[in-house]
């Protein structure tokens, strides 16, 4: 059973960083865009979160690179990597998460077009995207990286990857109020318009309140 669980990690790492590396590139060829705009033109607390975003990625892709591998490793005090649990459901229940992300991240890829951004961007910044997935959640890729987190935690059952994930999921959030208001600075109505209807994570809303 571990096997399976070692190899579909790898596998689905593998495809997250062929779709993201793909559409990266493919905006710098094609469009003549720098998607990647983590840290750029930021200060403070801003630049700040970004930066550590990009370092707990990191250390999140080694830890489930190692793990996956089952290579021994004691770079980190051994009580973070303590087992939680080792339940052959939850690990089930991570799979499918991880699946359903990985849709949702390709559907948003798709839909964003030459609007994707990995940061704020206010030198050239996208179109707003209201369309295809963007109907569904205001945030998908957002909501893909929750689940992915989180289903990395189920799938290993170790301290670390929880404690990595509910870092993710409370930075996620504070980066999405952020875009928030830089989206309401630059769409003004459109995306009042487009809160009313489509809610922060998933779902449809009538409310005018950002949920």
């Amino acid at each position: 059973m571990s096997t399976f669980f070692n190899t579909f990690q790898l596998v689905s790492l593998m495809i997250f960083f062929l779709l993201f590396i793909g559409r990266t590139v493919q905006l710098r060829i094609q469009a003549r865009i720098n998607p990647i705009q983590l840290g750029v033109g930021k200060t403070g607390f801003r630049r700040m979160l970004e930066l550590a975003f990009f370092a707990g990625f990191l250390l999140w892709t080694v830890e489930v690179v190692l793990h996956s591998l089952q290579q021994p490793h004691a770079y980190l005090p051994s009580v973070v990597e303590e087992q939680l649990h080792d339940f052959a459901l939850l690990k089930y229940l991570g799979v499918g998460m991880i699946v359903v992300g990985l849709a949702i991240f390709a559907a948003a890829l798709i839909s964003f077009g030459n609007s994707w951004r990995i940061g704020i961007d206010k030198r050239s910044a996208g179109e707003l995207v209201t369309t295809g997935v963007f109907a569904l959640s205001r945030n998908p890729i957002f909501l893909f990286m929750d689940l992915y987190f989180v289903a990395t935690f189920l799938i290993n059952g170790q301290a670390i990857f929880l404690i990595i994930a509910l870092a993710t999921v409370a930075g996620l959030h504070i980066q999405i109020l952020q875009e928030e208001a830089f989206l309401m600075e630059m769409h003004g109505q459109a995306y009042r318009d487009y809160i009313a209807r489509t809610r922060r994570y998933i779902g449809w809303t009538r409310s005018d309140k950002m949920l």
